[in-house]
C-alpha cells in the first residue's frame, strides 16, 4: 500500500481539496510554491501512462477543475503541471501555481509552511469548487 492510498483512506492526515469516486487532491507538505496541489487516481497504479484510458481521463478532468480553483485561490500567472512519478510509486500529478519557469524546478528548496498555513489555502481553494 503506498502512502498515496493511506492518505486517500484517512491513515495518514493531508490538507483534502477535492474527490470523487475516482480521484483525489491534497496539498503537498513540501510544497515548491503556495497551493502546490497533488492530484492522484484512488486506484493504485505506479506510472501515469499505465493508468487505464477511461482513468486518466477522469483523473484529467479532475485535475483540470482543481486548477482552475487552485488559479482562482492563489496569485499566479498560471498552473504548472508536472509528472515526475518518482518519489511515491502511485501515479500523480503536480499543480503548482507559477509567476516563473522557474517556480517549476523541483531541485529547489521546497517552502515550510505551518499546518494552519496550509489549512488556510485548503480553505480558499476549495472555495472555488
Amino acid at each position: 500500500m503506498t502512502l498515496f492510498t493511506k492518505i486517500i483512506r484517512g491513515e495518514i492526515p493531508c490538507h483534502k481539496i477535492a474527490e470523487n469516486e475516482t480521484c483525489f487532491a491534497f496539498l503537498d507538505i513540501n510544497p515548491l510554491t503556495k497551493g502546490h496541489t497533488l492530484v492522484v487516481p484512488k486506484k493504485e497504479v505506479d506510472y501515469l501512462f499505465d493508468v487505464e484510458d477511461t482513468l486518466l481521463q477522469d483523473l484529467t478532468l479532475f485535475s483540470k477543475q482543481v486548477a482552475i480553483a487552485i488559479q482562482k485561490a492563489v496569485p499566479c500567472i498560471r498552473i504548472g503541471v508536472a509528472v515526475i512519478g518518482l518519489e511515491v510509486p502511485h501515479a500523480h500529478i503536480h499543480l503548482i501555481p507559477m509567476n516563473h519557469v522557474g517556480d517549476l524546478n523541483f531541485s529547489r528548496p521546497k517552502l515550510q509552511l505551518s499546518h494552519e498555513e496550509l489549512a488556510e489555502i485548503a480553505a480558499a481553494i476549495k472555495v472555488h469548487l
